[in-house]
């Protein structure tokens, strides 16, 4: 399988911003959807937003409004904008792709994760 691919994780202050990639190998069925989740520490994995071939959009409620997620399907890569950042948006940040049947944030339904890429919001 052609693994996923993030970059752009880092460290900011509280209410910088960060842009994260993802290099995806492409719709390979048109229900097929690339989402990104987050893993904090001790926490379980949550979805953040997810994007369509189609170009819908999803977002968890507590990104909504500070996060975009985007795509340039030509280049097969996807995009999370994140502005506003808290120091609760401090996790491992990871690409994956799926066919969800019911909600995109049900992580289960996602076969292809990346390896992540480790965003740090301070205080």
């Amino acid at each position: 399988q052609v693994p996923l691919v993030e970059s752009g994780g880092g460290s900011v202050p509280s209410g910088g911003s960060l842009r994260l990639s993802c290099a995806h190998p492409g719709y390979e069925v048109g229900s097929m959807i690339v989402a990104w989740f987050r893993q904090a520490p001790g926490k379980e994995r949550e979805g953040v937003a997810a994007i369509s071939r189609l170009g819908n959009t999803d977002y968890a409620p507590s990104v909504k409004g500070r996060f975009t997620i985007s795509q340039d399907a030509a280049k097969k890569m996807v995009y999370l904008e994140m502005n506003s950042l808290l120091p609760e948006d401090t996790a491992m940040y990871y690409c994956a792709t799926g066919r969800p049947s019911s909600t995109w944030s049900e992580r289960s339904e996602y076969t292809r994760w990346g390896q992540g890429t480790q965003v740090t919001v301070s205080s």
